[in-house]
C-alpha cells in the first residue's frame, strides 16, 4: 500500500518546490519502463509519485533523447521530462495533468496486472524436436518473452533458446499465433539483472559479454 511521504527532489531544483506542494505517495517497489523517443526501452522502478511529478530509481544511465515517456506494467503511457539527478536516482516532471490514483491502481488498463515487457533486438539459436532455427526476440519480461519463429511450434513444448550475450534459457510455449510465440522462462530474471541486460539491446550496436559474463557494448 501506498503512504504519505514528504522526501523531495534537491531544495535547489526550481521544480522541486512544485512538486514539494503536491501530496507524495512512497511506493515500496512499482515496475515501469522509460521509453526514449518511442523507440528505447529501459526498466526502472517508481519510488514515490504525486500529481506533479515521480522519483525512479534507474538502472543504467539515460542516453540523450528528444522525447521521454513513463510506461506502467497495464500500458498506461505518462510523457515526462527529466528535472534532477543523484546517484541511481532521477526526478521527473509530467507534461500533463494526470490521475495519481489511476496511476497507482495497476488493476486497469490495456494489460492489467502485467509484468513490464521491454521491447529489444536479439537474434538466438531456438532448439526444439531436434531441430536447431533461428529466432528474434520481440519483447522480454522477468518472466517470459515473446519471440518470431518460422517453425511451428507445440503448447507447452519446452525449447532451449541460446544468444550471444544470455547463458542458456529453457523455457516453455505458452501461446502462439504464428509465427509469434509466447516463452514462459523455467527461472526467473532478477529485475536488476533484466534491466542491464536489456539495456545494451535497445540501440543498433551489439551486445557482447564480458569475460565475466556481463553485457557490454562493442
Amino acid at each position: 500500500m501506498a503512504q504519505a511521504d514528504d522526501d523531495q527532489v534537491p531544495k535547489d531544483a526550481e521544480a522541486g518546490a512544485e512538486q514539494r506542494a503536491a501530496p507524495r505517495f512512497t511506493l515500496l517497489i512499482r515496475a515501469a519502463k522509460l521509453i526514449l523517443d518511442d523507440e528505447r526501452e529501459f526498466l526502472c522502478v517508481i519510488r514515490d509519485a504525486s500529481t506533479s511529478g515521480l522519483k525512479i530509481r534507474l538502472f543504467n544511465p539515460l542516453p540523450p533523447c528528444g522525447s521521454l515517456a513513463i510506461e506502467m506494467s497495464n500500458g498506461d503511457r505518462y510523457p515526462i521530462e527529466q528535472i534532477w539527478s543523484e546517484g541511481e536516482y532521477a526526478g521527473f516532471r509530467f507534461l500533463n495533468d494526470i490521475e495519481i490514483e489511476r496511476l497507482l491502481d495497476e488493476s486497469h488498463g490495456t494489460f492489467p496486472k502485467r509484468q513490464v515487457r521491454l521491447r529489444i533486438h536479439l537474434d538466438a539459436i531456438l532448439h526444439s524436436g531436434g531441430d536447431a532455427v533461428h529466432v528474434a526476440f520481440q519483447d522480454i519480461s522477468q518472466q517470459g518473452a515473446c519471440i518470431e519463429c518460422d517453425k511451428w511450434l507445440l503448447m507447452n513444448e519446452l525449447v532451449r533458446l541460446e544468444t550471444e550475450v544470455l547463458p542458456p534459457i529453457y523455457a516453455k510455449v505458452r501461446w502462439r499465433s504464428h509465427p509469434r510465440y509466447g516463452l514462459l522462462f523455467e527461472q526467473t530474471f532478477k529485475m536488476d539483472e533484466l534491466a542491464r541486460i536489456a539495456a545494451p539491446l535497445q540501440g543498433s550496436d551489439p551486445a557482447m559479454p564480458n569475460s565475466d559474463g556481463r553485457l557490454r557494448n562493442v
